[in-house]
């Protein structure tokens, strides 16, 4: 069993998924559409810096906190973000799972 071929069949196997189809294909939707692009952004980065602060044991930033939770209820006033978001986060769960499986594996956990 050669590893690199089975990383690149497991790589198919994703590329084939149903997460991962509809995941690519709502962020190509996202892209059409700038202003809900512009929000999935904005979004990220504060996520970001969230999670930085967090793994630093910093008490995480209100404004950043309020600007979250602002951009959550936009977001889920605009059909093909709220969709997006969606997506992509069965396809993260995928792919954790995914990551969990192997490193179980191979005792890493």
């Amino acid at each position: 069993m050669n590893v690199y071929d089975e990383a690149h069949n497991l790589a198919r196997a994703i590329k084939e998924s149903g997460e991962f189809k509809e995941f690519d294909r709502m962020r190509k939707e996202l892209e059409q559409d700038a202003d809900a692009s512009k929000m999935i952004g904005e979004m990220q980065q504060l996520q970001v810096q969230l999670q930085t602060a967090q793994m630093t044991g910093q008490e995480p930033d209100q404004d950043v906190m309020n600007r979250l939770q602002s951009l959550g209820t936009m977001i889920a006033t605009k059909p093909v973000a709220a969709r997006f978001m969606q997506a992509q986060g069965a396809f993260t769960i995928m792919m954790n799972d995914v990551f969990g499986i192997i490193g179980e594996a191979v005792g890493l956990q």
